[in-house]
């Protein structure tokens, strides 16, 4: 008789397969499995085992704090042994001066006659005449003397902002009848110039990072008159 199956019997099992199975294997029949014996045998065994029984015979201890030369880079945290190469230092020489890396103050301006010193600290004189000092030399230097011509650039392009800023807090003042936000202003613009002649004195690098493209529309479109 066959068993009744209800919706919760979930056995996907054929209730048949055991007694299937054993027929099956009852007629195929077979022997029993049999244990084997015997002692264990060596496989893969060299005449020298020196270098198995040594673990340290492998290599010899390599000692990173002293690499040799042809040695590849062990880390980033130790400085490398090598000088780098030539083509590399002159990439870099040439990233510090278009970073406005001034020039040694001695020598003088082709177009101007005046020491770098000189003429990239007063392009950012303020007032009018840091604005008529760097116009000049964007027209007079050279375009060899990159340096001078990228703070002269970059002063323009300071002096601009800086008329375009005061011209909006100009109208504001109008409009609102009070001056003391242009006054602000002027005051931090007069002292920024000031911080600019002083670093570009010195020597030390400064570029203004929001001015970087439209100093460099400048000193592209600006030629010079003696165009060497």
């Amino acid at each position: 008789m066959e068993t009744k199956k209800n919706k919760y019997d979930t056995n996907p099992l054929d209730p048949e397969v055991e007694r299937k199975a054993e027929e099956v294997w009852g007629e195929l029949g077979g022997s029993p499995t049999q244990q084997v014996g015997g002692a264990t045998r060596e496989v893969g065994n060299s005449a020298n085992e020196d270098a198995r029984r040594n673990v340290y015979s492998e290599a010899p201890t390599r000692h990173f704090d002293n690499p040799p030369l042809e040695a590849p880079y062990p880390s980033v945290f130790v400085p490398p042994t090598y000088a780098p190469p030539t083509q590399y230092q002159a990439r870099q020489n040439v990233y510090q001066a278009r970073a406005g890396a001034a020039a040694p103050s001695s020598t003088s301006v082709a177009g101007i006659g005046v020491p770098a010193r000189w003429a990239t600290a007063f392009a950012y004189c303020p007032g009018y005449i840091g604005l008529v000092v760097s116009v000049l030399e964007l027209f007079l230097v050279p375009r060899k003397e990159g340096n001078v011509r990228f703070h002269a650039s970059q002063a323009l392009a300071l002096h601009i902002a800086i008329l375009i800023v005061d011209m909006l807090f100009r109208v504001i003042s109008t409009v609102s009848g009070s001056s003391v936000g242009r006054g602000l202003f002027g005051v931090a613009a007069f002292i920024f110039l000031l911080i600019s002649m002083l670093r570009v004195w010195r020597g030390e690098p400064h570029r203004i990072t929001p001015l970087a493209e439209p100093a460099q529309w400048l000193n592209e479109h600006i030629d010079p008159r003696n165009r060497g």
